[in-house]
């Protein structure tokens, strides 16, 4: 497992949660692996190749997290240790379960945990999200990308429209792709401001 400094920083000097091993008790409750008594492993891949792997054993109450790190290119150390967990009840019925963040004299519950050295929360990684690094122009492709995704086009600010989805209200496709298009042209004034190059 990487430790804190092996990923990109913000403006703060933090690093961003994209760069961390996450760990997510909705996806191992999803699962069905929070069980009493399961033992299982999960791993993290990049390029299809495997990258850090963990080992996770449930009890009635908590996880107990396996595992091995290094830190700044060090002797790897074996790691072993519990996260508890915490149960609250839905709107619609049953339970939701969240992790209670096993750093010390913190105990947020939180449904993520990120893996450097140590399985933390974000706040106690001193980590902020992606999106919070990004620049305005930014935020509006990627916002007009997700638009994109949702009418079934082709990924890319700089592709051109496709067509109204199969089954979507006329109403709605004019909605998005007005939403869209305005989203497009401000991310493009943008970028050009960034570059310097807008008009004389």
């Amino acid at each position: 497992m990487g430790g804190r400094g092996s990923g990109r920083r913000d403006q703060d000097g933090k690093d961003t949660t994209s760069v961390y091993r996450a760990l997510d008790v909705r996806q191992l409750q999803r699962d069905g692996l929070l069980l009493p008594g399961r033992y299982f492993g999960l791993s993290w891949r990049r390029n299809g190749a495997a990258v850090a792997s963990i080992r996770l054993h449930t009890q009635a109450d908590h996880v107990i997290l396996t595992y091995r790190s290094r830190i700044n290119g060090g002797d790897w150390q074996p790691m072993e240790y519990p996260v508890y967990l915490e149960w609250t009840d839905c709107n619609l019925g049953g339970k939701r379960a969240w992790f209670l963040c096993p750093a010390r004299r913190c105990g947020r519950r939180v449904a993520i945990l990120y893996g450097g050295a140590f399985f933390a929360c974000r706040r106690c990684n001193q980590l902020v999200y992606p999106c919070q690094r990004e620049t305005s122009d930014e935020r509006q492709a990627r916002r007009a990308d997700k638009i994109r995704e949702r009418l079934n086009w082709q990924p890319g600010i700089l592709n051109g429209n496709g067509w109204k989805p199969k089954g979507m209200h006329w109403r709605t496709y004019e909605r998005l792709k007005h939403e869209h298009n305005h989203l497009v042209s401000a991310a493009l004034a943008g970028i050009a401001e960034r570059l310097g190059l807008h008009e004389e």
